[in-house]
């Protein structure tokens, strides 16, 4: 997994130039990539998704689709959200903005995304089934519904991060 810093505080996930995914573990086998004969392959409908973030369908559950920019991204579970590292001389430097990022912050419509469990966060070319051999992040998310809203901060003039929050709702 990339790291930004040595030794580095958290496992960053990039892609290849796509979005990033975040897949439910109990689906992972029924997500496709871009590696099959289909015409529109699973890749193809995640660079549809349209904005910061949205959601597809993937085997009896839904996928998180982080659109816009293909940056580098971490899970931060004491603020339940993604972190996209889109500009920052370091990751100290990154992570030390984040408080005022999330204060600052101009937050997207919101999303309900309901998990059966943990995800996985990958690059959204590579097949589901290949996690355990690609770069990847599991989040262990608890079942149920979330609330999900993105946003871009730009917390200090040289610092400019995503925001992706996981908010649990009841029921």
């Amino acid at each position: 997994m990339a790291r930004y810093a040595d030794p580095g505080v958290l496992e960053w996930v990039e892609s290849g130039g796509g979005p990033l995914i975040a897949v439910p573990e109990t689906v992972l086998p029924f997500w496709a990539g871009a590696d099959t004969e289909e015409l529109d392959t699973d890749y193809d409908r995640a660079c549809e998704v349209a904005g910061h973030i949205g959601l597809l369908p993937v085997g009896d559950s839904a996928a998180l689709v982080l659109g816009d920019e293909p940056a580098s991204t971490s899970y931060l579970p004491e603020h339940h959200t993604l972190v996209r590292w889109s500009a920052a001389d370091s990751e100290d430097e990154l992570l030390a903005a984040v408080p005022a990022a999330l204060a600052e912050a101009e937050w997207g419509d919101e999303v309900r995304w309901t998990v059966p469990g943990p995800v996985v966060l990958f690059d959204s070319a590579r097949q589901g089934g290949d996690t355990p051999h690609v770069e990847h992040l599991r989040i262990p998310l608890d079942p149920g519904p979330y609330a999900v809203r993105a946003a871009w901060a730009t917390p200090r003039p040289e610092t400019w991060v995503g925001l992706v929050q996981l908010r649990r709702l009841a029921g």
